[in-house]
């Protein structure tokens, strides 16, 4: 996910359709196209060959994702916009929206997934205090696992999430009273 805006109070990642992706689109939509230039059936089996690879293509293309955390509003917006169910639907259908509040995330992981004929993928997941988990994106990202965790780096240090941490260790030392604690004045004591 590339970062569209960073701000103290908003954090606006976004994602578009990866080069695999639209390889995919391009190369089936090709196939499509010489099956026509090449054949020599009618116009009507011409047109069917242009829009079945057409549709495919379409169907494996990869989401518009955009996840924005607002400070402020106290909630993460999570968006998808996929083509091919626009385009199925003709209506607003294409477009999810999944909205969270920012004070139920517990933690943000990374998590490894296997893509089918393409390897490893990783997944950026929001984790929340009801046990829910949710990706952050619909999508395996390919490429580096390292790219992917400075981003969920990025969602944590946004929400302040290590700072929580840190203040609740010496909130847990001091938790403890003093009578836990063994005074040298009293083993002193003991002795004499």
């Amino acid at each position: 996910m590339l970062v569209e805006a960073h701000s103290n109070s908003v954090l606006h990642l976004k994602r578009s359709p990866g080069i695999r992706s639209w390889s995919l689109l391009v190369g089936i939509s090709s196939v499509g196209l010489a099956a026509a230039y090449y054949s020599e059936d009618s116009i009507g089996w011409k047109l069917f060959y242009i829009a079945g690879c057409l549709f495919v293509a379409v169907q494996n293309l990869e989401d518009w994702e955009e996840a924005v955390f607002e400070k402020d509003a106290g909630k993460v917006f999570l968006e998808t916009f996929s083509l091919y169910k626009k385009l199925l639907t003709l209506t607003r259908a294409g477009h999810e929206q999944v909205v969270f509040p920012l004070d139920e995330i517990r933690a943000v992981n990374v998590q490894e997934e296997k893509v089918r004929y393409f390897g490893k993928g990783y997944l950026i997941v929001l984790r929340f205090a009801t046990g829910l988990s949710h990706p952050l994106t619909q999508n395996a990202v390919m490429g580096c696992r390292s790219d992917v965790e400075a981003v969920a780096k990025l969602i944590t240090s946004f929400l302040e999430m290590n700072r929580v941490s840190n203040h609740r260790d010496p909130e847990s030392s001091s938790e403890t009273d003093g009578s836990d604690v063994d005074d040298p004045r009293d083993k002193h004591q003991h002795e004499l």
